[in-house]
């Protein structure tokens, strides 16, 4: 009880606006006292759980979205799809692909509301779209950089539960597949009834042809990530290095975009985010092995199995309780802190880890766009200056119809994320 008990006082200290790492050393704190835990050795099992390879892909991912954003590659994406993606919901649709573009290079939900939210808003706005619904859209499809590989929430999944980065990678792919089809699908309907897509003149415009061949550096970049990886040409972290040098290449020698200046700053936004992030993980680490230590996730099997009447009742509590989390908590303390928590229940009910994964992305995606704290949203809604309450109702909307259905699919189809795990010999 006073292991699940952490697990709230972690949650509120974040509703609060406590930092996440700080929250993270406050629920350390409580434990460390209630447990009369030695300080000591607890820090060198942390440090020596931070004693990992696939960690080295963290910093690299990171940095290469932050190059993507300063060095033009992410407008060059855009250019590209605004081209293809054409008839009812064309813009939208544009969005939704330019996001899983850039999630399939850079791995996080961050950079790509920064970058596909800076260029798309206005362009979105003189077509009609409402603010809000441009900043509910931007904070459901930024999420495909999760979904897509390579994802560094999939590296924290992997890292905390131990499973192969490349098959939680490859488990993801077709949940992404699922929820791009329906974002479009969900735009597209809502074209001429919730709004008007008007035409408008854009004047000179490049040909196909040239926008293609100026895209194409951009776009190779996803080509050469997933390729190495799946064709066994390189591993995820190994990945991550060309990944970052790939992004300097065409964003140094091709698009010519980068000065001094944009390269110090993409590099120090990088090392903050990565500091912020391995701070959290070795305080989770250390929580994690207290909770494992008190028997807490055994007890939390224990009692989720007494209250479910069926295999089916225990996932849908899970499902529910990770959804919850996520509303109240960022992606990565939904991945370090409660997945590996509920990880013995879902294989208690007969849910492969790998699965687990794909579930958990499911469940970020909808918990961080769900009120109260919904921390993608709010972002979304600062690049793309629309109210937070103007973007409320049409996130819902995107929620209920669009990404809770791909989380329930994922879940009670398994096949949706172990197909290609198990075609590639991954698992």
């Amino acid at each position: 009880m006073l292991g699940l008990f952490a697990l709230l006082l972690l949650m509120l200290l974040m509703a609060i606006g406590l930092p996440v790492a700080w929250s993270f050393a406050g629920v350390l704190a409580y434990l460390t006292i209630v447990y009369d835990v030695n300080l000591n050795t607890l820090m060198l099992q942390g440090f020596r759980s931070l004693n990992s390879v696939v960690l080295v892909a963290l910093p690299l991912f990171i940095l290469t979205g932050y190059l993507m954003q300063s060095g033009g590659i992410a407008r060059r994406i855009v250019d590209f799809v605004g081209r293809i993606a054409t008839g009812r919901g064309g813009m939208g649709t544009a969005m939704v692909l330019a996001s899983s573009i850039f999630g399939a290079i850079s791995g996080t939900a961050t950079a790509a509301i920064a970058s596909i939210g800076s260029i798309m808003t206005d362009p979105l706005v003189q077509r009609g779209y409402p603010r809000g619904r441009i900043a509910a859209l931007l904070g459901i499809s930024s999420l495909l950089g999760i979904l897509i590989p390579p994802s560094i929430t999939m590296i924290l999944f992997a890292v905390v539960t131990r499973q192969s980065v490349a098959a939680c990678f490859a488990a993801t792919i077709g949940p992404a597949a699922l929820l791009i089809v329906g974002l479009i699908l969900y735009n597209r309907f809502l074209v001429g009834r919730a709004f008007e897509e008007r035409d408008i003149d854009v004047g000179e415009r490049e040909g196909f042809g040239r926008v293609t061949v100026k895209a194409l550096p951009a776009l190779s970049l996803p080509l050469i990530i997933l390729g190495g990886i799946y064709g066994g040409v390189f591993t995820p972290t190994e990945a991550a290095a060309v990944a970052a040098v790939a992004a300097l290449i065409v964003g140094g020698l091709i698009y010519r975009e980068y000065t001094w200046r944009t390269l110090g700053r993409s590099v120090v936004q990088a090392a903050e985010t990565t500091g912020s992030i391995i701070l959290i993980l070795l305080f989770s680490f250390m929580i994690s092995r207290i909770m494992a230590f008190e028997r807490v996730p055994q007890d939390l099997t224990e009692a989720i199995q007494t209250i479910a009447s069926s295999p089916i009742s225990a996932l849908l509590i899970v499902n529910l309780v990770l959804i919850i989390a996520g509303a109240l908590m960022d992606d990565i303390s939904v991945t370090v802190v409660v997945a590996p928590l509920f990880l013995p229940v879902m294989v208690a009910n007969g849910v492969d880890p790998v699965h687990f994964a794909a579930i958990v992305a499911c469940s970020v995606v909808i918990g961080a766009n769900s009120p109260p704290v919904a921390p993608t949203l709010f972002l979304s809604c600062k690049i793309c200056r629309a109210p937070i309450l103007a973007a409320v109702a049409p996130a819902l909307g995107l929620i209920f119809f669009v990404a809770l259905p791909v989380m329930l699919v994922t879940t009670f189809w398994p096949a949706l994320s172990l197909a290609i795990p198990r075609a590639f010999g991954l698992m």
